[in-house]
């Protein structure tokens, strides 16, 4: 017999891929991934040169002005420690920022499919109740659901993938299987597991629609009425993250002797202590707030 070879320990701690942005269809068609998103290279120097003047100017904000001479005059020390601090500060704002926003646009992206699918799914469940089959009633709603979206929105793009594998024998149990994976939300996944089974069963396939829309519906509702409620908390959330930089900025603009205690040692410390503990409380504060329906 043969013996399997062990894989070396550096092959295995290799980390796997990343995800395609894109995927080929049956019918050699590309399909949108939703599980991931890329920044585009004009995305990346909009997102991340705002976030470095945002860190350069918070870091000028609250560590400038280090290494005064005993009159109170920048050295050169001074012009030196503001540019690395504006620089570092500014250069770590953006790699951090950058990751959170990806993942924001990400979010997003999957809300606005959700909610396409959920209009996709009542615009089937009319067509089928009209007594037009599978097929036939995914074609009808591609027409209808033109009218009320944009070329380029995501449902109608995944319609016309759909439609175009059914036209070339591809089962519509394997189309909405391969929607539900690339759409990064469990109830379009599990909608299709569902419709597969129902479908090969020969279940009632309008009441599984109708069922798994109301449901789609009902989950929304309730992800918007709490998205209500915790909105006010948000804003202010977001009012704390601004409160401590414009108390800075006019406790130094209004009194350079009273600035000038920033600068001391005791003064950088309590300083990095109560960025730290306020950075600290509001991302203990986004998770709170991030309520999952």
């Amino acid at each position: 017999m043969f013996q399997k070879k062990e894989k070396p320990q550096n092959e295995k701690a290799k980390k796997a891929p990343p995800e395609p942005q894109y995927y080929k269809s049956a019918t050699n068609i590309q399909t949108l991934n939703y599980n991931v998103y890329y920044l585009s290279p004009l995305e990346k120097i909009l997102y991340g040169v705002m976030a470095f003047v945002v860190g350069a100017f918070v870091g000028y904000l609250f560590y400038g002005g280090i290494g005064l001479d005993e009159f109170g005059q920048p050295t050169l020390l001074t012009y030196v420690l503001n540019t690395i601090v504006m620089v570092g500060v500014g250069a770590l704002a953006a790699w951090f920022y950058l990751p959170i926003r990806t993942k924001q646009l990400c979010q997003a992206r999957q809300s606005k499919l959700k909610s396409q699918f959920r209009d996709m799914l009542e615009a089937l469940s009319t067509s089928l109740s009209a007594g037009k089959n599978v097929q036939e009633s995914f074609l009808a709603i591609y027409s209808d659901l033109k009218n009320q979206y944009e070329e380029d929105a995501f449902i109608l793009q995944e319609l016309y993938v759909i439609n175009t594998g059914l036209a070339n024998g591809v089962t519509i149990e394997e189309m909405l299987a391969d929607f539900g994976q690339r759409s990064g939300c469990d109830d379009i996944k599990d909608f299709a597991g569902v419709f597969e089974i129902c479908y090969r069963k020969g279940g009632n396939i309008k009441d599984t629609i109708r069922n798994t829309y109301d449901i789609l519906s009902d989950k929304m509702a309730v992800a918007e009425e709490i998205e209500t409620i915790v909105t006010g908390s948000k804003t202010e959330q977001n009012m704390m993250l601004v409160m401590p930089v414009a108390l800075i900025a006019l406790i130094k603009l209004g009194s350079a002797d009273f600035a000038a205690n920033f600068t001391t040692p005791s003064g950088l410390v309590a300083t990095t202590v109560a960025l730290a503990l306020f950075v600290v409380s509001y991302l203990i504060g986004r998770v709170v707030l991030d309520i999952k329906i």
